[in-house]
């Protein structure tokens, strides 16, 4: 459907006039900071409105753009201005929008220094972010990929703890190598493209039916497959996602954790297997296998930290291969659950760095040997802590157990052997999280200093915070139709493209 309204680009752009506004009055935090909260709310009930009133009556199995906009933009090169948006990418956007406004509530009391200019960086990557999910054009979705390395790079590199430079250059060292290797290959594929149809595009629905050899193709995929890889990350080009995690403020672990590592498996299920369907089959053992090493060795590597926010940033290494493991399989279940999973993991990895934040408020530290006895001193913290981490290792009834049980089962048929050993990785899962559970929110500290320090619990603000997040959470875990529902017109469409 093309409305004749641009909602779409409202709905990318409004972020990136909050965040000039609060650039402009950059002297004013406390104006900055509502300033942020209203826009980034209006954005958020922007795209709930457009789902529950514009959308409802348009049949989700279509697989059809449920909104789109197209416009020319340098023609010359065959450059458009194009957007589309389906059930998997509402989804998205609607998580986008989501946990922006949780970001702007966590960073209220973090951030004091120059917070005009941390807001218009946060709501700037808000704007590539969802740009990402929303562009249909080539050249636009590289361009909105590459913006958000800048935003980023501030975020981490001027708000981000002691080690913050060594993390922000490693991150932007990663990131650009890929993005590199893809912009290459992009140029490849439009001249190919151009060279046999005579017809210069970057348009998703016309580079997709490129001719290409099978090397070429080989070779063209893989630039992507790196590019996106790295964003997700799989292993081995994951190594600068514990650093970033660690280093980075509160507001920007969730955004890492919460989005930024979707964009690299959204790309990699809309652009990267539909665009090169043969050399996609062909990579299928090699992303199994990467998956499931990640799920081993994020557990392992889990159970070794002695910084609890790492050992969070190493779970999402772990969660993400199962959501590789479902796109590589490719069929309707994996598909549906490694989406679903994308969903899930922005939201419990989100609430789990956002309590790891809460915490680091409190004592000023992140050690877990300087941990215990939260459930007497905290009970509210503590509860919140305990259901994200059962969300995290996949209790039945909470989201995560969702889609992972529907991308081992979706697998087991055509790959029994990466079922059990996915198993195996979850039940690793499960020992390291309840571990650190045991040591914080039930064990006594040995540490004499902090045994006896006073902890303040929960505040109505965090619980405010926290509480949306509980609810998502519970709601998916208990009754997950209405999402999936969302992602089964896409996924058939996707499906399509490998057949």
């Amino acid at each position: 459907m093309i409305n004749n309204f641009p909602w779409l680009t409202t709905i990318i752009f409004l972020p990136l006039a909050g965040s000039f506004l609060a650039l402009f009055f950059a002297r004013r935090p406390m104006f900055c900071r509502w300033t942020s909260l209203w826009v980034s709310l209006a954005d958020l009930f922007l795209v709930a409105w457009l789902f529950t009133s514009n959308l409802q009556r348009h049949s989700w199995s279509t697989g059809k753009w449920l909104l789109a906009e197209d416009h020319p933009w340098i023609e010359s090169l065959g450059i458009r201005y194009s957007l589309g948006l389906d059930g998997i990418s509402l989804m998205l956007i609607f998580l986008t929008t989501f946990l922006t406004v949780l970001c702007i509530l966590v960073s209220w009391k973090e951030i004091n220094a120059k917070v005009g200019t941390f807001h218009f960086f946060l709501l700037f990557l808000e704007t590539s972010i969802m740009g990402v999910f929303l562009a249909t054009d080539l050249f636009l979705f590289y361009l909105f990929w590459e913006i958000q390395i800048i935003p980023m790079f501030f975020l981490i590199g001027i708000w981000g703890h002691e080690e913050r430079v060594y993390a922000t250059v490693k991150f932007i060292l990663f990131t650009l190598a890929g993005s590199l290797f893809m912009l290459i290959a992009l140029t490849g594929l439009y001249l190919i493209h151009g060279a046999k149809t005579s017809l210069y595009t970057f348009s998703l629905y016309q580079l997709i039916q490129t001719p290409l050899g099978f090397s070429t193709e080989l070779w063209l995929y893989g630039a992507f497959l790196l590019a996106f890889a790295i964003k997700i990350p799989i292993f081995p080009v994951h190594t600068w996602l514990p650093d970033a995690h660690t280093q980075a403020p509160t507001a920007g672990s969730v955004i890492l954790a919460g989005l930024l590592l979707k964009t690299g498996a959204y790309a990699l299920l809309r652009f990267g297997f539909p665009l090169f369907p043969v050399a996609a089959r062909f990579s299928v053992p090699l992303l199994l296998a990467l998956g499931l090493i990640g799920l081993f060795y994020a557990a392992w590597i889990a159970l070794a930290q002695k910084d609890l926010k790492r050992l969070v940033a190493y779970s999402s290494v772990g969660h993400m291969g199962i959501v590789v493991i479902g796109i590589a399989v490719w069929n309707t279940m994996t598909l549906s659950g490694a989406t679903l999973q994308m969903i899930n993991h922005g939201l419990t990895t989100s609430a789990l760095f956002i309590l790891v934040g809460m915490l680091d408020e409190r004592v000023h530290t992140r050690e877990i040997a300087n941990f215990g006895g939260f459930w007497k001193k905290m009970p509210g913290f503590s509860a919140f802590f305990l259901f994200f981490a059962m969300a995290s290792l996949g209790l039945p009834g909470l989201n995560n157990f969702v889609g992972e049980f529907l991308v081992l089962v979706g697998t087991i048929k055509t790959w029994p052997l990466v079922t059990w050993f996915g198993f195996a990785g979850l039940v690793l899962t499960v020992i390291y999280i309840l571990t650190v559970v045991q040591k914080t929110v039930f064990e006594e500290t040995r540490n004499e200093k902090f045994r006896e320090q006073p902890l303040a619990d929960i505040t109505v603000r965090e619980v405010l915070i926290l509480a949306p997040l509980a609810l998502a959470v519970l709601f998916i875990g208990l009754h997950p139709q209405p999402v999936l529902d969302l992602f089964e017109g896409p996924v058939g469409v996707l499906i399509g493209f490998l057949k």
